[in-house]
Parts: C-alpha cells; structure tokens; sequence
C-alpha cells in the first residue's frame, strides 16, 4: 500500500507539471522579444548574485559523486566553476542578441488564385528535457526554450540534483521578476527515477522529448517515450588523415580533437590514418598523446608506430570512452575509412584533413553525420562555435532537427494564407 501511495503521489506530481507547463506555454508563446530577453537578463543577474550558494551547492553534489566513485571525466563534467557560472551568464547573453525566431513570416508568395501563402515560425509547445552531469545544460535548456516561446520540464541527473536546484531558484526568480509565469521552466525536485517513466508518458501536455545523455539514457528514453523524441545520441566521433593531408595540419588537429577535453560529446574517440601517413604522422602523435597520459588502443599497423600501444578489440571502435582513451586504426584510403565510420560510428561529427578536395567532397558527401568537418577539430561541434549561442544537445535524429539544437531547432512552421474575400471556385 505504500508503494501504491508513492506511485500515485507521484504520477500526480508529474501530471501537475505537466498541467502547468501546458498553461504556461500559452503565455511564453505570445510573449514579446523584449518580455523574453528581459526575463534572460534578470536570470543572469540572479545567476551573478548567486554564485557562492551555486558553487556550495554544487561541492555537495561533487563530494557525493567521489563517495559514489563518479568517473574523472564526469566529475569534471558535473563541476561548476566561477569560469564556468561566468560562461552560462554570457550564453544567456548571446541568447539575447540572437534574433528571435517566433513569428517570422518566410516563403511568401502569390497562388494563381490571387491569395498570398507563406509560412510563419511558432514555439513547438512543452518540451520535456531529460539529460546527465553538466549542471550547465539547466540554464543552457531553460534559456533557450524560454527565448524560443517553449515552456519546458527539466529533470536533470540525480548526480547533479543540488546544482540543478540551486539554479533552479536563479530560474523562477528571473522570470518573476519580468512578470512571466515561473512554471514556464519546472525543474523537477526529486531524484525518484520513475519520475522519468512519468514524463515520457505525459503524451496529454508535453510536445517533445529531448534526452541529452549516454547511450543507456537514450535508448531507454527511445523505447519507453510515448512522446515524439529528438535524439542525442553518444559521440564516438573520428578524425581520418588522409593520405594527401599535411602532416602539420593532422598532428594539430587530431590532437586537440582528443586532448582539448575528454568529456564532451565532440571530442574524438577513434583516429583513422592512411596507411602512406602512417609512419609520417603517427610517431608523433603517439608521443604527445602519451605525454598527455591518454591510453592508447591500436590496430597491429599502428602499434608498430610506438611502444606501450594495446591491441584495439572489436568494441574500442564502437566506444564513446569519454575519458582520455583513444583507439587508432591505420586504413588503407578515404574508402576504408568512410566504412569504418559507417559501421562504427554514431553519427555525431567526423572530419576529414587533407589537401585533396576531391577526397574532401567525397568525405562531405558520403559520411552521414550531422557534422561533417574539413581541416576542423571535431571539438568545434559546438552551438557557441556554430553561431547558435547555447545549445539542448546535438541531434543525430534526421526528423525534426539534425546537428546542433538551437532556437530555430525548437520551432515548427504553420502555413498562414492571406486573401481579400477571396472563395474557391
């Protein structure tokens, strides 16, 4: 009987949010530009005067994730920073120098019939936001929903919980303060995990569901979610130099798409080498990766380029290792490594170095990912580097919206039709 009182508690919890984020979207759909970017700057302000608890709160949340033995790479994920409370300030102001898409009229023509059609841009509705770690992805989602006109519920990892609830409060109190409803954002407030099961049945209120996570979160996310889902899946991304590549060009790039940063969904996890670049490229690349302790995992051909090199088994070429681990393959040209990418890769961001623009538009063409890069570290897939300000996720999806998820990226179109009396013979 007791389990029957949670579970029913809490599908009521669930089914209120829903209830109000459905309402709210109402009013934040009709909201103005300047109502909106009001409420991101009085957000940012709070975020300012609030950054000691921020930081307490989130050393809570640190401290339990090294009792719990939390990977190096997702603490450094969950961890806030004043460098990094600054940096979702100055998102939340790109976000409001980024032009506002609701509303926008495009496509606008005359029908033989004398009337005007065209179509305008709308807010898609609830969206239901269920991602891991970065306590970031709170301000980054809620400001990006709330400037496209989308209400949205947020239910962050159980990881992360203090951090989310202390910016939460940052949340409701900015956009109390620009006189917007604070159920426009709902961060959920408990670390039940059948709260998730609720959300993705909330079919009645919620428009969309994006989960930003590990392939576990996804695939769950995908299975269960009675409503439509913009996936983002892992990142096992690849940098292939190419036989005709310059071989300064290759050690730069394919180093900092590794060794920048382990824990993001951009960073490389298997490098591709042309078999006449090999000798060329890879001694070096093996010295400074291993100067930067990443562990290497290897084909037979490329541990003949250095020493203390595992043998890469089947699955290091499937794995997003988050961490600074790397698995290397030498391919024999930009066939073998466009298959290479076909069967192991998530789809996410692979790019090409190379001098051969033949080979480059090849690359281009035939990799179906939804970033494909030339002479670029895969690091760059990012909605900041994009010129999208702050990003929900990377979407692998082909439907709705591929690549990185910004405002435009939570919109929809209707077809609006202008005439003068006009009636259909």
């Amino acid at each position: 009987m007791l389990a029957e009182d949670k579970t029913k508690e809490l599908d009521d919890y669930i089914c209120e949010l829903g209830k109000n984020a459905k309402l709210a979207a109402r009013q934040i759909a009709k909201a103005t530009t300047q109502q909106k970017n009001q409420a991101l700057t009085e957000i940012a302000n709070a975020l300012e005067n609030a950054e000691q608890q921020i930081i307490q709160a989130n050393q809570m949340d640190l401290q339990a994730g090294q009792a719990n033995n939390l990977e190096p790479a997702l603490l450094d994920r969950l961890e806030l920073t004043p460098a990094r409370i600054a940096t979702m300030i100055d998102g939340l102001r790109q976000i409001i120098m980024l032009s506002d898409p609701v509303g926008q009229i495009s496509d606008m023509s005359y029908q033989p019939s004398g009337i005007k059609v065209g179509k305008m841009r709308i807010p898609l509705g609830v969206i239901g936001i269920i991602y891991e770690s970065r306590p970031n992805v709170t301000i980054d989602a809620a400001a990006l929903c709330l400037k496209s006109g989308n209400a949205a519920i947020l239910r962050g990892g159980s990881e992360a919980f203090h951090s989310n609830q202390a910016l939460a409060k940052c949340i409701s109190k900015g956009l109390a303060q620009a006189g917007l409803p604070e159920s426009v954002v709902q961060v959920i407030d408990t670390t039940d995990r059948n709260v998730v099961g609720g959300l993705l049945r909330l079919s009645d209120y919620v428009d969309i569901i994006i989960p930003r996570g590990g392939r576990s979160l996804i695939e769950r996310v995908s299975s269960e979610s009675t409503i439509p889902v913009i996936k983002h899946l892992d990142g096992n991304c690849h940098v292939y130099i190419d036989e005709d590549a310059d071989n300064d060009k290759a050690i730069a790039v394919a180093y900092n798409a590794k060794a920048r940063r382990y824990g993001i969904c951009g960073a490389m996890e298997t490098l591709l080498v042309a078999e006449p670049k090999a000798a060329e490229v890879l001694p070096s690349l093996i010295e400074k990766y291993q100067q930067k302790d990443i562990e290497l995992r290897g084909c037979d051909k490329t541990r003949q380029q250095g020493e203390n090199i595992t043998a890469a088994t089947e699955q290091d070429w499937y794995t997003e290792f988050h961490g600074p681990i790397l698995a290397i393959r030498v391919v024999e040209d930009v066939d073998q490594a466009i298959e290479h990418i076909e069967i192991y890769g998530s789809h996410h961001t692979d790019s090409i170095i190379t001098e051969n623009m033949s080979h480059a538009n090849r690359f281009m063409t035939e990799v179906d990912s939804s970033s494909v890069m030339v002479n670029a570290s895969t690091q760059f897939a990012d909605g900041y580097e994009y010129g999208l300000g702050a990003e929900i996720g990377i979407s692998t999806n082909k439907l709705h919206v591929r690549g990185p998820v910004g405002l435009e990226g939570l919109t929809t179109q209707k077809f609006i039709v202008i005439g003068d009396g006009h009636i259909r013979p």
